[in-house]
């Protein structure tokens, strides 16, 4: 899949957008737009990528993305006649009023879309409820949709069922040149992380000879490219030590490590912990 810059049309009518996917697969590749993205997974299980973050989804699962935050799913084949089912409501941080959320009426509402911007998972009774009020504006009119959104982001802004996502900021505060170019570079590296990938491929994506990149990467970043990587490869295989039963050289080989030895040093260096010991500490907390 190629990865993208998503350009959402919002109806000519309507400062919010709706809408409803039934379809074998998540297709969209990874990627980024500037609304904001509140998503309910009715049915499907699979992989979520949001920034530097992986974790398993599955049905229920509810999440709200900020604004330009890179982020796909990834499901697992359906049994046969089932489809993946899910709702997105998306909004620009101004679709009321450019200064609606600045009043003192609405400061919970600022602080919940500016942690946002590290993806927000929604759980427990928060969830129920707003997976249920999704579905009603389903059918709602327009004006109802709208004051319905505001109060989703009104529960989610008083809610303790809100928790961060990716607190790597890995985008911070980046001109839009370099923003375009580093979603490139993470869209290539979440297509490709489980296999060997090189540096000139890499600098390839963004039109950038394999010296140059190196340095551009770092000046931005303040990581080497491997440097990225490696954690990227590491935060698979914490999600998979925690939710499969695969042997520690399974989740090596899957999570795009060649060496075994490497992988046992790479993820103490990242973790604190050897790939066992992480199993019997975090594993079905």
């Amino acid at each position: 899949m190629k990865p993208q810059f998503e350009q959402i049309g919002m109806p000519v009518s309507g400062s919010m957008l709706y809408r409803e996917f039934q379809m074998p697969n998540f297709d969209a590749p990874y990627h980024f737009h500037p609304e904001f993205e509140l998503t309910l997974v009715l049915n499907s299980t699979g992989k979520r990528f949001v920034g530097n973050h992986i974790t398993d989804f599955e049905a229920g699962d509810l999440v709200l993305l900020g604004a330009n935050l890179p982020h796909c799913w990834k499901n697992e084949p359906l049994p046969e006649g089932q489809m993946a089912h899910w709702l997105v409501i998306q909004f620009k941080d101004d679709f009321l009023g450019k200064d609606f959320f600045k009043t003192p009426e609405m400061q919970a509402i600022a602080r919940l879309l500016d942690r946002a911007k590290t993806g927000l998972n929604i759980t427990g009774k928060t969830a129920q409820r707003i997976g249920k009020e999704m579905q009603f504006l389903k059918n709602a009119t327009p004006f109802q949709r709208v004051i319905g959104l505001v109060d989703l982001l009104n529960t989610l802004a008083l809610s303790d069922d809100t928790h961060s996502l990716d607190t790597s900021n890995f985008f911070p505060s980046l001109a839009y040149q370099d923003f375009d170019r580093l979603n490139k570079v993470y869209a290539y590296v979440t297509e490709h992380f489980q296999d060997e990938i090189s540096l000139d491929d890499v600098a390839d994506t963004i039109s950038m000879t394999t010296t140059a990149f190196c340095r551009y990467f770092k000046k931005v970043t303040k990581k080497t490219f491997v440097e990225m990587l490696t954690d990227y490869r590491i935060g698979y295989a914490t999600q998979l030590l925690q939710n499969t039963g695969k042997s520690v050289a399974e989740v090596c080989y899957e999570s795009g490590f060649g060496n075994l030895s490497h992988f046992n040093k790479q993820f103490k260096l990242v973790t604190n912990h050897s790939p066992l010991q992480y199993r019997k500490v975090f594993a079905l907390r």
